[in-house]
């Protein structure tokens, strides 16, 4: 059996926001090839005076991201659902597939993969992990060969550490751009009512429904195949956007025909060169921010009217 290793040319300037969507598509990892501050770089890193002629050549006006996509699964949704996005995020893009040996990558990457604390109190633990549970703790289980979004990626591990400071027994949540559904979970597991996942790609729908079957959830929560809020009723008590920033900012005029006005508005998923952006947007709308956390360059914002 092959796996299928597609490949995205974008512009170097866009690689943080095309791979924090590429991201998205597999859980385990993504390979970047970035040349663009080969020059200036290199010799810090290295602590080298001269730069090897073959990497001088490389186009630094471009930059690659490599993903695999496993032999059981169809390449052509992970394309589609990029290409899909990277058109609404107006990012210039090339995408090109070919097969690879699989190498019993399907098993060997699981070594690397274990229990992770991403709060005071959230464990995601990989489904065939032991993971001995502390005093308070609570554990999300999780398939990351099965979905993308498994919490070790900065933009996930500060919107859940944020829930934890917000999710009561009455709290509704709405979690624009699901993936794998690992925040609506995890309110639900912290005590939550109710939660609605909502994602464009259908496959995401799919994986969210298999993980609440798996954290025993499924009654607490709904996923819709949709844009943003076009198939979302009703209003809740907390509402979280973990999407590029360019789409918070798209998002934001319907924010309060959703959120309670007592509500919590948390984003993330913004890089911090864009984060003043999404803060005026927010603002705006009549949005305040409470507190505003940041890890790995990534920010996350905690908002209320």
């Amino acid at each position: 059996m092959e796996w299928s290793e597609v490949t995205v040319k974008v512009p170097a300037a866009k690689v943080d926001d095309a791979a924090a969507i590429t991201q998205m598509v597999v859980p385990y990892g993504i390979y970047i090839e970035d040349y663009s501050d080969l020059v200036t770089e290199a010799p810090k890193i290295a602590h080298i005076d001269l730069i090897d002629e073959e990497l001088l050549a490389r186009d630094r006006t471009h930059a690659l991201i490599h993903l695999y996509i496993k032999p059981t699964e169809n390449p052509n949704e992970a394309v589609s659902f990029l290409t899909e996005r990277f058109t609404s995020e107006q990012i210039p893009f090339e995408i090109s597939t070919v097969k690879v040996k699989e190498e019993d990558w399907a098993t060997e990457w699981k070594k690397y993969y274990h229990p992770i604390k991403v709060g005071k109190r959230l464990v995601v633990c990989p489904s065939w992990e032991h993971y001995d549970l502390a005093e308070d703790e609570v554990m999300i289980s999780l398939d990351p060969g099965m979905a993308f979004g498994t919490g070790t990626h900065d933009t996930t591990r500060l919107c859940m550490q944020l829930l934890e400071e917000h999710v009561t027994a009455q709290t509704t949540v709405l979690d624009m751009g699901c993936g794998s559904g690992i925040l609506s979970i995890a309110a639900m597991l912290l005590g939550g009512k109710s939660a609605v996942g909502v994602d464009i790609d259908d496959t995401a729908v799919r994986v969210a429904n298999e993980n609440a079957a798996m954290n025993n959830v499924t009654e607490k929560t709904t996923f819709l195949c949709g844009d943003l809020t076009d198939k979302v009723s009703g209003t809740f008590d907390l509402i979280c956007a973990n999407i590029v920033a360019d789409v918070i900012i798209r998002l934001s005029p319907v924010i309060p025909q959703f959120l309670k006005q007592d509500g919590v508005f948390i984003a993330s998923g913004i890089i911090a060169e864009r984060a003043d952006e999404v803060v005026s947007a927010l603002e705006a709308i009549g949005l305040h921010i409470v507190k505003r956390a940041e890890s790995g360059g990534w920010v996350a914002l905690d908002c209320k009217f």
